[in-house]
């Protein structure tokens, strides 16, 4: 089984969507994938300053909620045949209203703890996930989509929680074991604690989700796809000289990670040192 993330610039539009679909679509039929993935590219960014605007009692939450809404169902629209359209836009509606009602409490109320503060970004990785899995399977059969939330468990510390490994091993391990699907959808960076309430894993969590699927599952492979290709020497974007290094250590992965290389999120490492690396 191989478990493959895309992050947000990798759904940033129905252009890249489609992309992914062709990739999955060209992979080897006869082995199992997990798909991880990403809210839209600033998706995340949006929901923030919807929470934001929505504490403050600042109308402009309303404007923020309708720029995710128009975005996702306009990338709906793009991706899925019109015949099929409309029970999959009546399923992000259903996701959209339960945003746009906490976004109208925190308004009224005038207060974002950390707690709403999770469940409000979680919507990214939730809308992105189940409009990926829509796509996927008006081209393909025998596709799933599974919350991560229902498996993956954590503490209570929001914003930046820490999983309950053995318990979260113990849940995917059960849930792939009896899963048929050929491809399993899951949307990154959420999860909850033991009340069931959402937590996340904190800006960069997407890596860390598939990363734990990957050991929990013993994959054949992780494959984490971004828009450049691999851990460079430094930031290509700020430095013109910057190159693709070729082979890296998983203990040096982590060291770069943990020094500011954005490419890959710190605890993204850490299941595959544990399994393989005594700590």
């Amino acid at each position: 089984m191989k478990v493959l993330k895309f992050g947000g610039t990798s759904v940033a539009n129905a252009e890249n969507i489609s992309k992914i679909i062709n990739i999955l679509k060209a992979g080897d039929q006869k082995e199992k994938l997990v798909v991880v993935v990403s809210a839209l590219g600033g998706t995340t960014d949006t929901l923030l300053e919807a929470g934001s605007f929505a504490k403050n009692g600042n109308s402009g939450y309303i404007n923020s909620f309708k720029t995710i809404e128009t975005r996702h169902i306009e990338t709906v629209r793009a991706l899925i045949p019109v015949d099929k359209q409309s029970g999959v836009l009546g399923g992000l509606k259903k996701i959209l209203n339960e945003l746009e009602n906490t976004l109208e409490g925190i308004s009224l109320l005038r207060e974002l703890s950390i707690k709403t503060h999770d469940k409000i970004v979680s919507f990214g990785e939730r809308l992105s996930s189940y409009i990926v899995f829509n796509t996927l399977r008006t081209q393909l059969e025998n596709v799933s989509l599974k919350d991560s939330r229902e498996i993956i468990i954590t503490n209570d510390d929001f914003t930046q929680a820490i999983v309950d490994i053995e318990t979260t091993n113990s849940n995917i391990t059960s849930f792939f074991k009896d899963n048929i699907s050929k491809i399993v959808v899951m949307p990154g960076f959420v999860a909850a604690n033991k009340n069931g309430e959402t937590t996340t894993l904190g800006r960069g969590g997407s890596d860390y989700t598939a990363a734990l699927i990957a050991s929990a599952i013993d994959a054949s492979i992780l494959e984490i796809w971004t828009d450049v290709s691999g851990m460079y020497t430094a930031n290509p974007k700020l430095v013109k000289g910057a190159f693709p290094i070729e082979n890296i250590s998983y203990q040096e992965a982590m060291e770069l990670s943990h020094f500011g290389a954005k490419v890959l999120y710190p605890p993204t490492i850490q299941p595959v040192l544990k399994k393989e690396i005594p700590m």
